[in-house]
């Protein structure tokens, strides 16, 4: 039994393989006329891919992107439709093919491990690889934590390829969060130009170039750094987003952007849907959807939030307040390991806990939500006061906002633009935190 087992998943990554390959040879090799940017990492993923592609329009250059949370083709964008980071079944090279017919020069593609896995990476021929941070995250498909990195390494392997477009050599360029604890493990691949970025001292990385964010700056509804003698004003909040914009300057600064065009490119960045995404429909408290959906991505989305609570948008004025957290995991037998962690996080760093779905696929919501409930219990919440289970998200939703009062702050975990809620069986129902939130809201007028 075993024997066949090795013998089905060998050839499952053929299949793979395959796919990718005559896919890339039916499209006429597309990769092969971009210049490729893969970003990868655990958090941060695409709204850093979205900075990359405005650093690179404000540098003139015509831009396609692939991510969570959009599909771009120059100037033709839509939201991910699809559920799944990395499109499969050719689907990748199908949009590098339209992004070549549209004029693109760059497509900016969000890489995930799970992708890498499914060989969805190969034949993208990348030549910028940027590294945001690692943490724990689908360790059942990795097998160990240790494989994750791994894993995610292969599209730095990619830079290998050389690639010439218009008759000249594409330069392979590795860009890295330097404060992130892996990374010397991805500025050791190859690469013609290597790129640290972060807000620590770097003076470690004495071979490579430096992107470094000083007199940082953070409010309620954007952050502002400096980088040498520009300054950058996001106006996104969520002081992680400065790491994520720096990951665009850095990528900006491999192609010699020069600095007050990268500045107009971050700061026309208004939205990322779905990442700290406010919704207002004249309610008293806050409203924040965040696709954060594990223990890392949690954490800093609860710390950001606690840096902005008592702050009343309009006036800046301290108030009383208190978070409330919406948190739930995926099912189907994902990420299992993190779902009490996750729980013990948001039992810290919030001060109401309401644990519901959000893709349960085959597996028992109830049994999800215990094991997260575990993780709020040790931190200290007790059930039924500060602590609640409503598997129903929409009723969960509304639970949250019966309880909210003025200056508080009510935050949707885990979705961000995702459409559906994944039952078992299969069922999608259709869905959408942003206007479910604005529905709810509505009905409480």
């Amino acid at each position: 039994m075993t024997h066949l087992l090795e013998i089905k998943f060998f050839m499952h990554k053929i299949y793979h393989y395959l796919i990718s390959l005559f896919s890339y040879l039916y499209y006429g090799r597309p990769s092969r006329k971009l210049i490729v940017v893969g970003v990868t990492g655990t958090k941060g993923k695409s709204t850093s891919c979205r900075f990359v592609g405005s650093v690179l329009e404000a540098g003139g250059y015509k831009v396609g992107i692939l991510s969570t949370v959009e599909f771009q083709i120059g100037d033709d964008r839509k939201l991910n439709d699809k559920k799944m980071t990395m499109l499969g079944r050719g689907e990748i090279q199908k949009y590098l093919q339209k992004m070549v017919k549209a004029g693109c020069q760059y497509a900016v593609i969000e890489t995930s491990s799970e992708g890498i896995l499914q060989y969805r990476h190969k034949f993208l021929n990348y030549d910028i690889a940027v590294f945001t941070n690692l943490s724990p995250e689908h360790i059942e498909a990795h097998g160990s934590f240790e494989n994750l990195k791994r894993d995610k390494g292969k599209l730095f392997k990619e830079l290998r390829n050389n690639k010439k477009i218009n008759g000249q050599k594409i330069k392979k360029v590795i860009i890295a969060n330097g404060d992130d604890k892996n990374v010397e493990y991805y500025l050791d691949f190859k690469a013609d130009e290597k790129y640290v970025f972060g807000m620590g001292v770097l003076e470690k990385f004495s071979k490579v170039k430096h992107v470094l964010a000083d007199n940082i700056g953070c409010r309620i509804d954007q952050n502002s750094f400096e980088v040498e003698d520009t300054q950058f004003n996001l106006k996104i909040a969520g002081d992680f987003n400065i790491y994520n914009a720096l990951a665009g300057v850095a990528v900006g600064r491999s192609q010699n952007i020069p600095d007050e065009k990268m500045k107009q490119g971050i700061e026309s960045v208004k939205l990322v849907e779905g990442r700290m995404e406010f919704i207002d429909e004249g309610q008293n408290f806050k409203v924040i959807v965040d696709y954060a959906h594990e223990p890392l991505s949690l954490k800093e989305l609860f710390s950001s939030l606690r840096s902005i609570l008592n702050i009343d948008v309009r006036t800046y004025v301290r108030t009383s307040g208190k978070i409330i957290s919406i948190v739930g995991s995926d099912g189907g037998g994902r990420d299992i390991s993190k779902r009490e962690k996750m729980g013990e996080i948001s039992g810290e760093k919030s001060d109401i806990v309401i644990i519901t779905e959000v893709n349960p696929f085959d597996e028992s919501p109830d049994e999800i939500a215990d094991m997260i409930k575990k993780g709020a219990i040790k931190a200290g919440n007790i059930e039924g006061q500060d602590l609640f289970v409503i598997n129903d998200r929409s009723k969960a939703i509304k639970k949250a906002f019966s309880m909210a009062r003025e200056g508080d702050i009510v935050v949707l975990t885990a979705k961000g633009t995702e459409p559906w809620i994944v039952k078992a069986g299969g069922l999608k129902e259709a869905w959408d935190d942003r206007v479910k939130a604005r529905e709810i809201l509505k009905d409480l007028k």
